[in-house]
């Protein structure tokens, strides 16, 4: 058995391509449209593991403009990210306008959501130092 991929849908594909690509570093490996089901298929990878897949799944609107409510994602739990510096990482998430819901306090781990909500555990590879403003900042929302 291979792992492939895990699949999210999303309610706004620019905004979660944003998110994903600009702000985590994913690249784009292939993309599918399929007008009679009326949805978009995005494959996203990291460029270190390009074999572990994420897919993104735009379900287009209804003819009257409709979309599905997808709530607020908590029946899925995470996706994880090991990064080289997560605290350049979440700074530029933050500089982007996306919350860190979980600063890297402990120089190891922080959550960030997704536009659609969905949580994105980052983890340093090893360890880093506390640092500030990181250090003292206090979890926002949940995660």
């Amino acid at each position: 058995m291979r792992y492939l991929h895990t699949m999210v849908r999303v309610r706004d594909l620019q905004a979660a391509l944003r998110f994903y690509c600009d702000g985590l570093g994913l690249v784009e490996t292939r993309r599918k449209e399929n007008r009679e089901g009326r949805f978009t298929l995005v494959f996203l990878a990291a460029k270190q593991t390009p074999e572990a897949e994420i897919e993104l799944t735009y379900n287009w609107p209804a003819a009257d403009g409709s979309t599905e409510d997808y709530a607020c994602a908590r029946n899925f739990g995470h996706l994880a990210f090991r990064v080289d510096d997560i605290y350049a990482t979440c700074a530029h998430l933050q500089a982007m306008g996306y919350t860190i819901h979980r600063p890297p306090r402990d120089g190891h781990m922080a959550f960030v959501r997704s536009p659609d909500l969905i949580s994105i555990e980052l983890l340093q590879d090893g360890h880093l130092p506390p640092q500030e403003p990181w250090a003292s900042m206090p979890n926002t929302g949940t995660w």
